[in-house]
């Protein structure tokens, strides 16, 4: 039973150095793929950065059209255009302009509301202020709901609140 659960445990410390078999290659745009299974029989064998242990790799065919290919895409590749970093992916960098924009929108919306918040203030107070220009009683009910005149002192502090509110909202910002 000891022998059996030594032979199990050697087992699963071996195990992770079977997985640790990756092959690496780089494929037709110039990324670099990692991979536990074995590029597809397309990609050249000079394309192939490492491969398991104990796996040989066969010889690069050399064939007369491969040769004469050979310095046509070595020109190709250093006239060609720089391969892009594989960092860069377009639909991220697309949402990403969309978020933007969208956040962009928002804040326009926002402000054009405000604005819009800002000139009902002016017009109410200009409105109300005009009202106390004229010099008519001014009545409000109290708090038991009766009638009451407002005293010049506060006629006074009302005009003052009024005036307040037309220097703050009815300037352009």
């Amino acid at each position: 039973m000891k022998a059996a659960r030594i032979a199990l445990l050697a087992l699963a410390c071996a195990l992770p150095l079977v997985a640790s078999a990756q092959w690496i290659w780089v494929d037709k745009d110039g990324r670099k793929v990692f991979s536990d299974r074995a590029p597809s029989p397309d990609v050249p064998t000079e394309h192939i950065v490492k491969a398991p242990r104990g796996v040989a790799l066969p010889a690069p065919s050399a064939t007369p059209a491969t040769v004469a290919a050979a310095p046509a895409e070595a020109a190709a590749d250093k006239s060609g255009p720089t391969p892009k970093p594989a960092g860069k992916d377009k639909s991220l960098e697309e949402r990403r302009k969309q978020l933007a924009a969208a956040e962009a929108d928002k804040k326009k919306a926002e402000q054009a509301s405000y604005v819009a918040l800002r000139n009902d203030n002016c017009n109410r107070a200009k409105a109300s202020k005009a009202g106390f220009d004229t010099g008519a009683r001014i009545t409000r009910f109290n708090s038991q709901g009766e009638r009451e005149y407002l005293s010049d002192s506060d006629r006074a502090a009302e005009v003052k609140r009024l005036n307040d509110i037309i220097a703050r909202d009815c300037t352009p910002q």
